[in-house]
């Protein structure tokens, strides 16, 4: 019997160690299987995950970001231990002592799920960073195989402390925030230093489910698992009882919940600016790298300045709309029921998009409508015991517009423009005095948009850019995406190209009648004040930007060669030499219009357009660089007392030097007596106007010798503006307003006179040479080159091949093109030009 037993349980040990035996091998074959073809955890060594990118002010402040993940990566040694003990105690206890897996807790994880409890997991920390940054998440025993096999070697090959940066650098907690550093700052606004043990154990809680632990929306739940953290690091005698008690018992206390400002709060509020260096570096860089690529970006905007840019284009913009007396509003309601109470409607209030951006505007819902004025509810502002309102005098300004198209009548109570439940948006009138309050006012983004550019014009730094009224109501950028017809602000390019050309300041040109037969039909192109002045200086011709002489110098000097200057300038790519284009008629950009103006007020060199200074990687290296000028003293250690560091430019030369100078000359005079006289600033400024056919967009684009800066403005899709509407008097405020604060930045001074040349008094209605002592209102001293034998007064005459009518007056001085005055004409008689004289009813085609 004895003998049989042992017998017995022989065979039954034989079978379990040859059990044994295949289930090692068989689980051996399948490791060896699995871990062929592995990913190699060596790379883990050079791990760079994606990190967000940053940009900022020249000062050195932080002013945007932009991340597919939103991760701040941190190395291991600067991570409080309190956040690494959280962690460890939240998902992998014995960390320190395995080997890469748990066989403990794999084991207590499967008793509980045959005992039908929870299914749970029982990944180590090597464990999870080898399926975040090795393996997919497919829950399949494949992937759990793969995941021990790596596991093991990671332990085997890092450190546990590099093991556990890559896991704390790696997890996502929610709210698009990777690592534990950006989870910091997207759930308390703290850097990880600053966290309690209660928010330390909340985001060590949020791996297991990080959608499900919703600080607000799953309050509840959220703290419970905060606190079952806090009692596991109690457990592991990482934090004292005391401690323990004080911060279980703790509110859960988060940015979602009010409780703290955002971080983006600190930021500003992002604006063209910003999102077109990320339009023009993702194509650099690629999007991947731009959104992941931890860059730092350090761009060329003046903050500042681009207040003042903002501010000013808003301005006028709103001036515009408000004299149309058109009431639109926000399109925008909130239902009645949203309105009972002040929390109610304060949250539908948050929750309506409407721009937020726009500098003193407020969102606010009308809350009731009285006889005459209406109580409105302000975003931000506390209510009082006489509330809010609306008063009826703010209102008489406007017709609201009805559902067939058709206008009302002018408003004269509130009840007139608005509904209950209207969302509005209203800023606060106040005296100008003293900034006491008024009342409340009515705004309205306006239909009309328009786009302003400033830039430095010897380095091409753009220092302010504006592409539209607010970036949250239009994100299109109007400065680099809106294709426009530039009118007459393309007229110097012309100009140019015959100084170059062989023409000179005194040049005289036919200003008379032109028609040119097109496959379109017979093109006559007119002035804008339709009439018409014989010979004409070349100087007169641009400050009075008369499109007869224009066309005429294009067609004596070729389209070609326009088209090549335009083309050389980055205006056009191509331009189409048809001579209408000589008037501004192909489309091109803002953004390319004052980059091109930036090199006639530098001297004829070439600058590239940039809103970035430099931007670095990831471990700080230099990997792009704007401003490639050397600097040949600035290795020195001192410099003699007075002496300048000398700067030495390699740049291409677009234009001759004495060929800027002389355009920039002539465009002072648009400044000082022309198209643009209204412009008043304490420095020497150049410029030129631009209106198109109809008015349908205004341009002024003008510089100092430092700064050049140019506006547009006309609705998305073009239609008129009116009657009224001309470059100089929409576009021109703009840049006065601008460059009233940028010369007290920037300073400002008399145009630099390049060598090689001479001045020569002549006059500036005839053209003829005067003597070196001649002085008086029509003398001007004009530059010339240096052996240049010029011809002056008719001597010099130009038609283009057109022709001229007989007896065409010049013009005559004192003459402008806002009416007729006394003229001399050809055969040197004096007559008197009625105001409403044009030589005939020719029809509108050109661009003036």
């Amino acid at each position: 019997m004895i003998r049989f037993l042992l017998s017995f349980i022989g065979g039954v040990f034989s079978w379990i160690v040859t059990g044994a035996f295949f289930a090692a091998l068989t689980i051996g074959a399948i490791f060896w299987m699995y871990s062929r073809n592995l990913p190699s955890h060596e790379q883990l060594a050079q791990y760079t995950p994606k990190t967000i990118s940053r940009v900022y002010s020249g000062e050195g402040r932080l002013i945007d970001e932009f991340a597919e993940e939103r991760r701040l990566y941190v190395p291991g040694s600067e991570i409080p231990e309190l956040v690494k003990q959280a962690f460890i105690s939240a998902e992998d206890k014995n960390f320190y002592t395995h080997k890469g897996y748990d066989l403990l807790s794999m084991l207590s994880a499967a008793r509980d799920a045959l005992a039908g409890g929870r299914i749970r997991g029982a990944s180590t920390i090597p464990q999870q960073v080898a399926k975040n940054l090795l393996l997919s998440s497919d829950r399949t025993a494949e992937r759990k195989i793969k995941e021990l096999i790596l596991s093991t070697r990671l332990v085997e090959s890092l450190p546990k402390d590099k093991i556990l940066e890559l896991y704390l650098n790696e997890i996502f907690l929610g709210q698009n925030s990777y690592g534990v550093a950006a989870a910091a700052q997207t759930y308390f606004n703290k850097t990880l230093s600053q966290l309690s043990p209660g928010e330390a154990a909340y985001l060590a809680a949020l791996p297991k489910k990080p959608g499900d632990l919703h600080p607000v929306r799953q309050r509840k739940e959220a703290e419970g698992r905060r606190n079952y953290v806090l009692n596991e690091m109690r457990q592991n005698g990482y934090i004292t009882e005391a401690t323990y008690r004080a911060e279980r018992e703790l509110p859960l206390k988060t940015v979602q919940n009010g409780d703290y400002a955002p971080f983006r709060d600190a930021l500003p509020p992002r604006d063209y600016f910003t999102d077109e260096i990320r339009r023009q570096l993702s194509k650099s860089f690629g999007q991947e790298e731009f959104f992941g690529g931890g860059l730092a970006i350090r761009a060329t905007i003046n903050p500042d300045m681009q207040s003042v840019a903002a501010n000013a284009l808003r301005i006028e913009l709103e001036d515009y709309d408000r004299s149309l007396g058109i009431w639109r509003g926000t399109r925008k309601t909130i239902p009645a029921k949203a309105l009972a109470s002040e929390s109610d409607w304060r949250a539908a209030l948050a929750a309506t998009k409407v721009p937020r951006d726009i500098k003193g505007w407020f969102p606010a819902v009308v809350l009731s409508l009285g006889e005459k004025d209406a109580r409105i509810g302000i975003e931000g502002v506390e209510e009082d015991e006489d509330g809010h309102w609306i008063p009826a005098e703010d209102v008489t300004w406007a017709r609201k517009r009805l559902e067939g198209g058709k206008l009302a009548a002018r408003a004269k109570r509130a009840a007139d423009l608005l509904e209950v439940g209207d969302v509005v948006l209203v800023r606060a009138m106040t005296k100008d005095a003293d900034g006491s309050f008024i009342r409340w006012t009515l705004r309205q983004v306006p239909e009309i948009q328009g786009a302003f550019m400033a830039m430095d014009v010897n380095t091409g730094r753009v220092i302010a850019m504006q592409g539209g009224f607010s970036y949250q109501y239009s994100v299109f950028n109007r400065t680099t995406q809106a294709q426009r017809q530039p009118g007459s602000s393309f007229k110097p390019f012309v100009y140019a190209a015959a100084l170059d050309s062989g023409f000179s300041p005194a040049t005289i040109v036919i200003d008379a009648p032109i028609e040119v037969n097109t496959p379109q039909g017979l093109w006559r192109p007119r002035n804008s004040s339709n009439k018409f002045y014989g010979p004409t200086p070349l100087r007169t011709g641009i400050e009075q930007s008369r499109n007869l002489m224009t066309v005429r110098i294009a067609e004596e000097i070729g389209m070609d060669t326009v088209a090549g200057y335009a083309e050389r300038f980055g205006v056009y790519n191509p331009m189409k030499p048809y001579l209408a284009n000589a008037l501004g008629s192909q489309e091109t950009t803002l953004f390319q219009m004052v980059a091109a103006y930036a090199m006639f007020a530098n001297g004829g060199e070439r600058v590239e357009p940039t809103l970035v200074d430099r931007v670095q990687d990831r471990w700080g290296r230099t990997v792009y660089r704007h401003d490639q000028r050397k600097c040949t003293d600035c290795q020195l250690a001192s410099l003699e007392p007075g002496a300048a560091p000398r700067i030495v430019s390699d740049r291409e030369r677009v234009m001759d030097a004495i060929t800027a100078y002389q355009l920039t000359s002539m465009m002072e005079g648009v400044v000082q007596r022309g198209t643009a006289r209204g412009i008043n600033l304490p420095v020497p400024i150049a410029g030129k106007t631009g209106t198109t056919n109809e008015a349908k967009d205004v341009w002024f684009i003008g510089y100092s010798s430092k700064i050049v800066a140019g506006c547009y403005m006309g609705y998305d899709t073009p239609r008129p503006l009116g009657r009224h509407a001309y470059g100089a008097s929409m576009c021109g405020p703009v840049f006065q307003r601008f460059m009233q604060e940028a010369i007290k930045e920037y300073g400002g001074g008399k145009f630099k006179v390049p060598p090689g040349g001479h001045f020569i008094k002549i006059d500036r209605f005839t053209g003829e040479r005067l003597s070196d002592d001649a002085s008086g209102e029509t003398v001007i001293a004009e530059y010339f080159r240096d052996g240049e034998d010029p011809n002056f007064g008719l001597g010099a005459l130009v038609d283009g091949g057109f022709g001229m009518g007989q007896n065409l007056p010049l013009f005559a001085a004192g003459e402008d093109d806002q009416g007729g005055k006394a003229i001399t004409t050809s055969t040197g008689q004096k007559t008197i030009i009625p105001k409403k004289a044009d030589f005939g009813t020719l029809s509108s085609g050109g661009l003036y």
